[in-house]
C-alpha cells in the first residue's frame, strides 16, 4: 500500500480527530454548539452525487474552482471513479479563494439545478490559472452553457445552494481543513492532492 497521509478519522457517526495512536475530541470553532456526524458530511441531500449514487464506498473533495492542486487533481480523481465503478463522488463547493470562487460554485451550482452539474464542474475544472467573470462564463460557453439561464437557475434555488455553500465551510472549519483540496474517503480525511495508487489504497482501506 502507498504511503497515504491519514490526519482525521470519522468514528462513531461523530467526527473525531486523530494525533497520533490514540484519538482527539472534534477540533471545532468555539461558535459551533454541536459536532458535525458522518451523515451530515457524506450525504448531505443538497449536494450533486457524480459518480455510481448507490456506490459502497464515498469519496468527498472540498475544493475552489481556482485551486491549481485541485485542477491537476481532478482528472486522476475522476478517472479512478469511472474505473471503480463502486464509488460516490461528493464534490463540496468551498470557495476559499475570493469572489470569482465564490461566482464559479454559483453558476455550476445553478447548472445542478437544470441537472447539468457535473458538465459544468468538468469545464471550470478544466481551466488554467486564476479566474473571472470573463473566463468563467467563457468555459461555460464552450460546452454549450447559457450563463443567464444558469444565473436564473441559481438564483430561483439561492437559499439551498447559499445554505449548502455555508455547511461546506462549517465543517471545513470543524474539521480543521487548511486548505484545498481535501479528501474524505469513507471516514478517513486525506489532506492535499492525491495520485491514482493513493485514491486506490484509500478506497481499498475504506472498504476493508
Amino acid at each position: 500500500m502507498s504511503n497515504i497521509r491519514r490526519r482525521t478519522l470519522l468514528a462513531g457517526g461523530v467526527l473525531t480527530a486523530a494525533a497520533g495512536t490514540g484519538l482527539l475530541s472534534l477540533l471545532r470553532a468555539p461558535a459551533f454548539a454541536k459536532e458535525i456526524t458522518v451523515e451530515e458530511v457524506l450525504f448531505d441531500p443538497a449536494n450533486p452525487v457524480l459518480g455510481n449514487p448507490e456506490g459502497d464506498v464515498t469519496i468527498v473533495e472540498f475544493f475552489d474552482y481556482q485551486c491549481p492542486y485541485c485542477k491537476a487533481n481532478h482528472p486522476v480523481l475522476t478517472e479512478t471513479v469511472e474505473a471503480d465503478g463502486n464509488i460516490r463522488l461528493v464534490m463540496k463547493d468551498w470557495p476559499i479563494f475570493g469572489a470569482p470562487s465564490v461566482r464559479a460554485s454559483q453558476l455550476a451550482l445553478g447548472a445542478a439545478t437544470l441537472g447539468r452539474y457535473e458538465a459544468a464542474n468538468s469545464a471550470l475544472m478544466e481551466t488554467d490559472g486564476k479566474l473571472d467573470e470573463t473566463r468563467i462564463h467563457e468555459a461555460l460557453k464552450d460546452v454549450g452553457f447559457d450563463v443567464a439561464a444558469l444565473d436564473r437557475a441559481y438564483r430561483d434555488e439561492r437559499s439551498r445552494w447559499d445554505g449548502l455553500m455555508g455547511r461546506n465551510s462549517d465543517q471545513a472549519t470543524m474539521l480543521g481543513l487548511r486548505g484545498t483540496p481535501a479528501f474524505i474517503i469513507g471516514t478517513t480525511i486525506y489532506p492535499g492532492a492525491m495520485d491514482a495508487a493513493a485514491l486506490r489504497d484509500a478506497v481499498e482501506l475504506a472498504r476493508a
